[in-house]
């Protein structure tokens, strides 16, 4: 708040995955209003893309030597391998978005709903838990485990659950 010049600073680092996916859902907004697209429909086809995207990422991080996890006692070795755990969260929301897909029974823009819900609970549950990010606000590092508790992930990963639901919920009402 003291430098709000900052926000716009992507060279000073940020969270890159949040704002990827703001500016992307802004953007193809933009670009179905301006082609008469179906928005909701491109937002599906998306998915699969994102996916195998978020599982190449972390294995180039594995080359590059980033992402790193944090440092533990528990396993062994020295850390935890979060690129490991992205690039298998990434997976797994390649399959669940094969299997909701499938089944067909989900309005337009309800996968890409679905993805950013399970996106945001497994990257920050699992991922961004084990993953060595700065503490914000108050915190809790467990160093046998190689845990910690809470980064700006861990405070936004509320707010991106509860509109991904909203979302869903407003594209499938349900019937009574």
């Amino acid at each position: 708040s003291a430098n709000p010049a900052e926000i716009i600073r992507v060279d000073h680092g940020g969270l890159a995955f949040h704002g990827g996916l703001l500016g992307g859902v802004v953007s193809s907004w933009i670009y179905c209003k301006i082609k008469n697209m179906h928005w909701p429909f491109l937002l599906d086809l998306a998915v699969p893309g994102i996916a195998l995207g978020i599982i190449l990422i972390r294995v180039a991080n594995i080359f590059n030597h980033e992402i790193l996890g944090r440092e533990t006692a528990l396993l062994p070795f020295d850390r935890h391998p979060t690129q490991i755990y992205g690039s298998l969260i990434g997976l797994a929301l390649l399959l669940i978005h094969n299997y909701l897909a499938r089944r067909r029974a989900y309005g337009a823009g309800s996968l890409f709903w679905y993805f950013v819900l399970f996106y945001s609970l497994l990257r920050g549950l699992i991922e961004e838990t084990f993953r060595e990010n700065p503490l914000a606000l108050w915190g809790y590092v467990n160093e046998v485990l190689g845990i910690g508790f809470f980064t700006a992930v861990h405070l936004l990963t509320p707010i991106l659950v509860l509109l991904a639901w909203w979302m869903i919920r407003r594209i499938n009402p349900q019937k009574e």
